[in-house]
């Protein structure tokens, strides 16, 4: 899952929580997961946003339906108990209340139905891209290729050892070696594939889930509007190392994007794939 990269502590229950609350509003700067935590990362992107609203709309529905069954069931066992009616009834059929319980849940789905597909829509129908990125999914870390006149370099992401980790003060399996960096608002179009089993890139607080399949390019998008740093992990099940290849991205400001490319196209023009990746 991803996080940002402003609480650093473990922390556990109510106080974390209030502290996470609390840090989101004193900065635009981005929180850790904390223990116990039963809500969503907090948002990083439009789509996010979308998603946070229709999960919103759908607890609302959930815990009404949820208290109208309990107190159906309440009433039932009260009302039905075996001490007040020693003899059962036996009632064949109800034609208004056969009627109600299939339209009242045929109109719930409906309600549910339509934001849902407006928001599958708006995440399925990709802006025109300020950046194109593709993500190779690989056993077990991530190759990124900046393809275009303006790029033009590809790279290996692996996830930090503990002992690295520690040092450069990363999250424990959620920090890498070369992080992958995009410019603040800017649309980031990321086409995923895989080069053996099946992985997929997913970064949380961007509302990003997007498979790699091998053989196939898949294609998702997100506008990063918080500067910071942000973490996923591979959410496909891809062998005994799947926990290890953990997704970081940096959102930067476009001047520091531009240095950065710069940078990276010449740190990584004679990058040597097999001997760095046996080398990890």
């Amino acid at each position: 899952m991803p996080f940002g990269k402003t609480m650093t502590g473990r922390k556990s229950g109510i106080g974390a929580l209030l502290t996470l609350v609390l840090a989101g509003a004193a900065t635009a700067a981005v929180a850790l997961p904390v223990d116990w935590q039963t809500g969503f990362q907090p948002s990083a992107s439009p789509v996010m946003d979308q998603i946070e609203s229709f999960h919103h709309e759908l607890f609302y529905i959930i815990t009404a339906v949820s208290l109208f069954v309990l107190a159906l069931l309440v009433w039932i066992v009260i009302k039905f108990r075996a001490s007040v009616n020693s003899v059962p009834s036996k009632v064949h059929h109800n034609t208004l209340l056969e009627v109600a319980w299939t339209l009242i849940p045929v109109i719930i789905l409906v309600v549910i139905a339509i934001p849902s597909f407006k928001l599958l829509y708006y995440e399925a129908e990709i802006p025109n891209p300020d950046v194109h990125i593709r993500a190779i999914g690989k056993q077990w870390f991530w190759t990124y290729e900046y393809p275009g006149a303006d790029a033009g370099f590809s790279y290996d992401s692996l996830g930090l050892s503990d002992a690295d980790a520690a040092k450069k003060g990363e999250p424990r399996l959620l920090g890498v070696d070369n992080i992958l960096e995009v410019p603040i608002n800017k649309v980031v179009e990321i086409e995923t594939t895989g080069a053996d089993v099946i992985h997929s890139w997913t970064i949380p607080q961007f509302g990003v889930k997007m498979d790699a399949v091998p053989g196939r390019l898949n294609h998702t998008w997100f506008k990063a509007t918080q500067l910071g740093v942000f973490y996923g992990q591979c959410s496909e099940l891809c062998g005994a190392r799947h926990a290890y290849m953990p997704i970081e991205v940096k959102v930067v400001s476009d001047a520091d994007y531009a240095d950065w490319l710069a940078a990276s196209k010449k740190k990584f023009a004679a990058l040597d794939v097999p001997t760095r990746v046996a080398a990890k």
